[in-house]
């Protein structure tokens, strides 16, 4: 019997017996249970009112309307290319906090992940104060480039990647800190600039956090909302994107607006379904 083997029997005895693997309790107790369920409920019942309530008779006719195929593609267009700017973008930005120091790096992490909790119309306001024609940026812009970033489409791709990059950034940051960084120092004794070992060895190894990344910044560029409104308005075919159609539907056609909200409902199931291997599966 080896050492480890002598004071794992010993730890055996002191405990009254052999130790036994930890399960899972098959009870709950009742204070616990009745908020569980409440809480449930909470979550689910307003979903089961949007299928219930729906109109499924005049659903197709809904959904085939002009408006809604423009708002629908104009919606996936500008969520797909503010996914990509998130990516070139955001990537870099993961690296960066995670595998180098330099002072503030704490701030500049707590700056990448503001616009997370703050509230979107205040993102649109901020990004009229940066990027408007008289904005500390987009003056120059317009003064030097003609370039006039508001009410355009451009400015909802903007609007929808300043939202949705940070859900990107923390993603990779964590896959990168999972990451063992002893390849990229092996690749790069091998004689691998920092910028080779980065793209020949760290890329393949984050590439699940990359793709889990770019799936929430894409559900969440396609739903956002508020500062889509401030920073890019509510133009039919240019800037009105799903969410601003069931804004505005809801105000005259309620049966309209909970047939689009099906189709981004749709969207979210979709987007749980692949990823359900990375966080809905018990460990």
């Amino acid at each position: 019997m080896t050492q480890l083997d002598k004071r794992a029997a010993a730890a055996d005895t002191l405990q009254g017996g052999p130790r036994r693997r930890r399960t899972r309790g098959r009870g709950a107790p009742l204070p616990l249970l009745l908020p569980a369920l409440v809480g449930l409920a909470f979550l689910v019942v307003p979903l089961l009112a949007l299928l219930v309530r729906a109109p499924w008779r005049d659903l197709p006719s809904q959904l085939t309307s002009t408006e809604v195929w423009q708002a629908l593609q104009l919606s996936l267009v500008c969520a797909t290319l503010a996914t990509l700017v998130s990516l070139v973008l955001g990537v870099p930005l993961a690296w960066l906090l995670a595998r180098t120091e330099f002072r503030g790096r704490g701030l500049v992490r707590a700056l990448v992940t503001l616009p997370l909790v703050l509230p979107p119309v205040v993102g649109g306001v901020a990004l009229l104060t940066a990027l408007g024609r008289n904005g500390i940026v987009g003056m120059y812009l317009d003064q030097w480039f003609g370039l006039t970033l508001p009410f355009t489409t451009t400015g909802v791709v903007i609007a929808e990647a300043f939202v949705a990059m940070p859900f990107l950034v923390i993603s990779v940051e964590g896959t990168l800190r999972a990451a063992d960084p002893r390849y990229e120092e092996a690749a790069m004794t091998l004689g691998a600039s920092r910028f080779t070992a980065f793209r020949r060895v760290t890329l393949p190894l984050i590439a699940p956090g990359i793709a889990a990344g770019s799936v929430l910044a894409w559900a969440r560029a396609l739903g956002e909302f508020g500062a889509t409104i401030t920073f890019a308005g509510n133009f039919p075919g240019r800037t009105q994107t799903m969410p601003l159609a069931v804004y505005l539907a809801m105000q005259s056609d309620p049966a309209a607006a909970i047939a689009l909200s099906l189709v981004l409902l749709a969207v979210s199931i979709t987007v749980l379904a692949g990823l359900r291997d990375r966080w809905m599966t018990a460990s």
